[in-house]
């Protein structure tokens, strides 16, 4: 059990009273006992009762310091989602508005209202960010969820545990990040990197344990020094070393492609003051014991990180030459660095209030607003990741104001990032005085001037190529959906065409009313234009919506129509054709021993996709990828049965993709010799000239699994040639 898990409901109400002496303890016991009953019977993956889950989310958020509502939601915020007879109306009816809109925040989406798990997350996600924008309590009992989820992930699958802990790393360590929980981002990477590199993590704790030794007489040694002259000064203080956390210790060996014996900074001191002018005292004494490393020390007080963080940071070497890094800040600046947006919170007469959050939050605003503009789920998930994962730079107006972008952002970024016209407007930029390119990578510390002409005729659609920011792309897009919705239209009825006959259905029998309707609903376009338009700008993928049309004609039960011949498709793996017992196509189904498989044409799964069986009249088990259209198509969940893939796979199966390419001579016999030169086996091919240059390609191709055809793609999508690529 960690620090700040509760074992029972007396734990867990001492933890919430120390911090908030006059919190309404009636509120969590109740919230308590019903979640408790709600969940009897229930049991994880790991065998455990499912109330152990909620309880330790509470612990994690009293341990946080928030407060007696949010300790209540994260105790109730499961039963909406997985209980029989519990809705939000009882929640609120129980509970009250304020802890019904926290459960509601952080309940997710129905997989059956999606086409795919990467819609349904990024829907719950958005879900999640337009919930935290009202109360940013909902992200806080997020983390905490995912926390404890991560902390028993052992107990799930693997192709499962991979998945889960990508999108941690992706989404949910970056937001503790952006919030400035330490405590949580820290837990979260290293959680992530013992199921994304298990080799790379074990040998990681093997190497830091044979130095521990070595390294903790290494911090003795430094912090008695420091002591020593602390003392002297009269300054009141507290120092402790420790070694920095594994993902961090990784991704230096990573990004500077080092081993580790040659990553030497694994120590960080951390001194705590009372005020500013201490911490800068301590710094002259720091860089007076020791030699500074150069372009090693960062002044996070006067420029505080956009995540409230303030310190001062410098790395020295010590006098075996081995460097380290020193932290020095106040006990104030110590309690919001580890608890971040939480330390802001309190509880008073009632009401929720939050100290200046409206300006430390200007990052969760531009989501919201380019968010509204990027209905596509794999872009809005795409941008979401740059805006929070990537690695900040700040750089100055002209007069002087500090403006963060991610790294590589370009000055167009920052047009955008003022203001939307200045961006429309923009001819050019100056930066440190000089004028660059607008391509220009900004590095922090630039002092940028964006050059604007009122009789400019707007953005050029290239510099969706260049920019970096999810809202400078959001703008662009925006600004071409108003000026050139003609344009955008026929774009867009093209890009459905082409998408249709990929899928090898006629697009004119999707196109009906009954059909379109709902999709027009649901994404709040106002006619079939609108749709096209915004296919046209790339505000919604084609493909996204030529399946979503499949799902309504399907719901209506009328056949697909074929337009395009497909490639003829080997069973899969090489069997001649037959079904096979499921342990000879590497398939573990779970209480259907010795049954008959095969593999659906529909999805073509491969190792690496998650499956699912489908219990056929006569035929066995089919296998499809749970990602597959016909899975939430089916209207008999009876006949569904778990799948999974054993640990003795094939080594061959058959994956299909989808080209289009600009036509040229030798396009295919190029193309082949590519793939050969790169060792793939191509089993099957169709192509076929379109009347606008272009050539569709169907390959099927022989691969071990997902990951092998995935880097095949990769591979194709950077030649010259290749428009777009797709897996079938």
């Amino acid at each position: 059990m960690t620090p700040d898990e509760c074992k029972n409901l007396d734990e867990l109400i001492a933890t919430l009273v120390k911090y908030h002496p006059e919190a309404n303890v009636e509120l969590v016991e109740k919230a308590y006992h019903f979640a408790e009953k709600a969940h009897a019977g229930q049991l994880r993956k790991s065998g455990e009762p499912y109330f152990v889950h909620p309880l330790t989310v509470a612990g994690i958020l009293a341990k946080l310091m928030l407060d007696a509502p949010t300790i209540a939601a994260g105790l109730l915020h499961d039963t909406v989602e997985d209980c029989e007879d519990v809705t939000l109306e009882v929640i609120e009816k129980e509970f009250g508005q304020e802890v019904a809109l926290l459960v509601d925040g952080v309940t997710k989406l129905r997989r059956l209202d999606f086409t795919s798990r990467v819609e349904q997350q990024a829907e719950s996600i958005r879900k999640m960010i337009l919930a935290m924008s009202k109360d940013i309590r909902v992200v806080l009992i997020k983390l905490a969820d995912r926390t404890h989820n991560m902390r028993t992930l052992k107990s799930q699958p693997p192709e499962s545990q991979k998945r889960i802990a990508q999108e941690t790393l992706d989404i949910y360590a970056p937001l503790a990040h952006r919030l400035g929980v330490y405590k949580i981002k820290q837990e979260l990477e290293d959680l992530c990197l013992r199921y994304l590199d298990p080799e790379g993590y074990q040998n990681l704790i093997v190497k830091v344990g044979m130095k521990r030794a070595e390294r903790e007489e290494n911090i003795r040694t430094v912090i008695d020094m420091l002591s020593d002259k602390l003392k002297e000064m009269n300054i009141h203080y507290e120092i402790d070393g420790r070694p920095k956390h594994f993902y961090s210790i990784y991704r230096k060996m990573v990004l500077q492609h080092k081993p580790f014996e040659q990553i030497f900074d694994l120590i960080a001191i951390r001194v705590l003051v009372d005020t500013v002018q201490d911490c800068y005292a301590v710094l002259g004494v720091v860089h007076t014991l020791w030699k500074q490393v150069p372009n090693r020390f960062k002044d996070y007080i006067s420029m505080p990180k956009p995540n409230m963080y303030q310190s001062l940071h410098t790395t020295v070497v010590g006098e075996n030459g081995m460097p380290f890094e020193v932290q020095i800040r106040t006990y104030e600046m110590h309690r919001i660095a580890e608890y971040g947006i939480a330390a802001h919170w309190r509880y008073k007469e009632g009401k929720q209030v939050a100290d200046s959050l409206d300006n430390k939050l200007y990052w969760l605003r531009q989501i919201l607003d380019w968010q509204n503009d990027t209905r596509d789920s794999e872009e809005f998930i795409k941008s979401l990741k740059v805006d929070l994962f990537s690695d900040e730079i700040f750089v100055f107006t002209p007069k002087g104001e500090i403006i963060d972008l991610p790294k590589g952002a370009t000055p167009i970024d920052f047009a955008y990032r003022i203001h939307s016209a200045v961006g429309n407007k923009c001819v050019g930029a100056k930066v440190n005085g000089r004028i660059v390119t607008l391509d220009t990578a900004l590095n922090t510390g630039d002092f940028v001037e964006i050059i604007t002409q009122q009789n400019s005729k707007g953005p050029s659609r290239d510099w969706l190529k260049i920019v970096k920011t999810a809202q400078a792309k959001a703008k662009i897009r925006q600004f071409y959906k108003k000026e050139l919705k003609d344009e955008n239209v026929a774009n867009g009825k093209q890009m459905l065409d082409y998408e249709a006959k990929r899928q090898a259905v006629n697009l004119p029998s999707l196109l009906k009313n009954e059909y379109v309707e709902p999709i027009l609903r649901k994404f709040s376009f106002a006619d079939l234009d609108d749709l096209y338009a915004a296919v046209g700008c790339g505000g919604i993928a084609a493909q996204q919506v030529v399946t979503r049309l499949r799902e309504e004609q399907r719901a209506h039960d009328k056949p697909l129509v074929p337009v395009l011949p497909r490639v003829a498709e080997p069973t899969q793996p090489q069997h001649g054709g037959k079904s096979t017992s499921k342990e000879d196509m590497g398939i573990k189904i779970a209480g259907l021993p010795g049954c008959q498989v095969h593999f659906a044409k529909c999805c073509t799964p491969l190792p690496g996709d998650e499956i699912i069986g489908y219990i056929t009249r006569g035929r066995g088990v089919t296998i499809h990828s749970k990602e597959c259209v016909n899975v939430n198509a089916s209207h008999d969940p009876a006949r569904w049965v778990e799948a999974e893939w054993s640990d003795t796979v094939n080594s061959s199966y058959n994956g299909s993709i989808q080209i289009l390419a600009q036509d040229r001579h030798n396009l295919l016999a190029d193309l082949m010799s590519y793939l050969s030169a790169q060792k793939v086996t191509v089993c099957a091919l169709n192509a076929k000239v379109n009347s606008n240059q272009t050539c569709s390609i169907e390959l099927t191709l022989q691969v071990a699994n997902k990951q092998e055809l995935d880097w095949v793609i990769k591979q194709i999508a950077k030649r010259q040639d290749t428009i777009e690529i797709f897996r079938v």
